[in-house]
């Protein structure tokens, strides 16, 4: 896990490479690699670059096209059709090499087949289900904040930001005690998996075994304990909505995509109102923008900042002509903050109007565990707001690097009650 100390940019990537050549295809060629150091250290000022140098891009560092507009991004996130899902959402080609674990019933298939798995998922994790859990929640919230700030000084990041989701998910999903310090390794390996062959992806596969061990142990239908969604899960095989050969991958999923995403949307949140004491002091005087902060937090950081798509047929987008069976990566970042969208996009306002943004993707592959890491992230900011007067930043920040990711690593703060 690669680290930085400050938010600061090093200014380390040179602005040359976003100037003149033209691809074959006809798309300007930036020479950046969005899976470097230099880059998760400073990826705005890049975003940027990309933005205006066209509405889609070629990469020569890892030879794909990519999109980094609002319009654009969202256009090939709405037409599963053209750029699938199904030859993988990272870099690797399915059609060309096997995947590292069972191919995803969710993320990584395609229409019809991901709308029956899908469904299932939907109904597990449905607003009503969501209004059930409300109150354990919110009591948790308040536990642990009640804690905190007894401790005063703190780590928002693995005091808060981890701590709360890992006090409630894996009790929702019905997983036993022993053993969850693998979860938060499993899914960053499965979020670093997407990216090249890169150190961090590298890494990541060296320590692999025992979390993926651990978790596909979970997703067995004798070890979740009833009334969970894991049992819940199971329970569509039963009726026939899904096999049972299914069932432990859709359990798999449900593992992936509803923690780690969570923990960074979490930390980005306390993040941005630590550093804007004018957003904090909304927030506290209006509780009920809690949803709308926590909102706004996933379009100003975009805790998942990158997706791939694979072109299944000849198209033209954005004036560049792609062959079939083209990587397309898509700046989810980016597009959160494309000014051609968002007004004062560089600007964190828990009052803005944050409907359309692609912080949990968008269209029929949205992430699985919205409603659920929402919800989450409205109670704990909830709690925040009630009971504490201010959150100062006490020490340096430092970023942990993943290659779809943006998150933190430490953020230490000091809570003063309210």
């Amino acid at each position: 896990m690669s680290l930085i100390s400050s938010e600061t940019s090093p200014g380390s990537v040179d602005p040359a490479p976003f100037a003149g050549e033209i691809h074959s295809t006809g798309a300007p060629v930036v020479d950046v690699d969005p899976f470097s150091t230099e880059f998760f250290e400073d990826p705005h000022r890049i975003h940027e670059a990309l933005r205006e140098a066209g509405p889609v891009v070629w990469l020569p560092r890892w030879g794909v096209h990519a999109v980094a507009r609002y319009d654009e991004v969202r256009a090939v996130l709405h037409d599963p059709a053209t750029f699938c899902s199904g030859r993988g959402v990272g870099l690797s080609d399915f059609a060309k090499e096997p995947p590292w674990r069972p191919q995803s019933l969710i993320l990584e298939a395609d229409p019809p087949a991901h709308g029956r798995t899908r469904a299932v998922l939907n109904r597990v994790l449905s607003p009503a289900v969501m209004k059930t859990l409300r109150g354990r929640f919110e009591a948790a919230a308040a536990r642990l904040v009640d804690d905190l700030l007894a401790r005063r000084e703190i780590d928002a990041v693995t005091d808060l930001a981890e701590a709360f989701p890992l006090s409630v998910f894996p009790e929702a999903v019905g997983l036993r005690r022993d053993g969850r310090e693998h979860l938060l390794p499993y899914a960053g390996l499965a979020f670093n998996a997407f990216g090249p062959p890169n150190e961090l992806r590298r890494r990541a596969f060296e320590t692999a075994a025992p979390h993926v061990a651990w978790v596909m142990e979970q997703c067995q239908r004798e070890n979740l304990a009833p009334g969970g969604f894991g049992a819940a899960i199971h329970a569509a095989a039963d009726a026939g909505a899904i096999t049972h050969d299914e069932a432990p991958l859709l359990v798999r999923s449900l593992l992936t995509a509803g923690l780690d995403t969570t923990v960074n949307s979490i930390g980005a949140a306390v993040y941005c109102l630590a550093r804007f004491p004018e957003a904090w002091a909304r927030l506290r005087a209006e509780p009920g923008l809690a949803r709308a902060a926590f909102e706004e937090a996933v379009r100003f950081e975009s805790p998942v900042q990158t997706f791939f798509r694979t072109t299944t047929r000849p198209v033209e987008i954005g004036g560049a002509r792609l062959d079939e069976g083209s990587k397309v990566l898509m700046f989810l970042g980016a597009a959160n903050r494309d000014p051609r969208r968002w007004d004062e996009p560089g600007r964190y306002d828990p009052g803005r109007a944050t409907v359309g943004h692609v912080g949990f993707g968008s269209g029929i592959h949205m992430c699985v565990g919205q409603l659920l890491g929402r919800l989450e992230g409205e109670v704990i900011l909830s709690a925040l707001a009630a009971r504490v007067g201010s959150i100062a930043i006490g020490g340096p920040v430092v970023r942990r690097y993943n290659n779809t990711l943006r998150g933190l690593e430490r953020l230490p703060v000091t809570l003063t009650a309210a």
